[in-house]
C-alpha cells in the first residue's frame, strides 16, 4: 500500500482530527505519537504518523495523544502512562478494561467534557457533525491537570488522586 492510500485509509477509519481550538487552550506540546499524515496545522513540536509507528518510537517532553478510536487504545493510554507527561484525548468509556487499567488507576485527572467534540476534517475544514460519543481529556502529571484546570474547555475535572478500584 503506497503513502497516499495509507493516509486516506487510517483517516477513514479511525483518526479523527483534534480540533485547533483544544490544542490552543491546552498549551504547547512537545510531541504528537498519533499524528496524521496529512495534517491541516501542528499538534505538537514533533509529530510520528502511522507511517513511522509512534508506539514504537521513543517519546520525549510533553505528549499529546488523540489516539486511533479503536480496539488500540488501550497500547497507547498505557505508554502515555508510562511516559507520564502527557494528555490524552478518548472517548468517555469509563467502564472498559482499558479505562480501569490507564485511567482510573493510573491518571491524574480526567476532565471530561460539555456537549460532544466536532473533530475536524483532514483538509482542516470543521466535521459536518458532531461525535457520536462522549470525550474525556485524560492528564498524566500536575502540570497537565494545571493545563486542563486552566483551559477553559467546558466540562467536569475530576482529579484522580486516591481513587481506589474495588473488586
Amino acid at each position: 500500500m503506497n503513502v497516499e492510500a495509507i493516509g486516506r485509509t487510517a483517516s477513514s477509519r479511525d483518526e479523527w482530527l483534534t480540533p485547533p481550538w483544544m490544542i490552543r487552550a491546552l498549551g504547547e506540546f512537545d510531541l504528537d505519537p498519533c499524528a496524521p499524515v496529512e495534517r491541516p496545522w501542528p499538534t505538537a513540536k514533533m509529530h510520528y504518523t502511522i507511517l513511522n509507528d509512534g508506539l514504537s518510537q521513543p517519546w520525549r517532553g510533553r505528549v499529546w495523544l488523540n489516539p486511533p478510536y479503536g480496539r488500540e487504545v488501550g497500547k497507547w493510554l498505557r505508554r502515555l502512562a508510562e511516559h507520564g507527561d502527557g494528555i490524552a484525548l478518548i472517548f468517555a468509556r469509563t467502564e472498559t478494561l482499558f479505562f480501569f487499567d490507564w485511567v482510573w488507576s493510573q491518571a491524574d485527572a480526567a476532565l471530561f467534557l460539555r456537549g460532544r467534540i466536532r473533530f475536524s476534517n483532514p483538509d482542516g475544514s470543521p466535521g459536518n457533525h458532531s461525535a457520536t460519543f462522549p470525550s474525556v481529556l485524560i492528564a498524566y502529571g500536575e502540570r497537565n491537570v494545571k493545563a486542563l484546570e486552566d483551559s477553559g474547555i467546558p466540562g467536569c475535572l475530576i482529579r484522580l488522586e486516591g481513587a481506589r478500584i474495588i473488586g
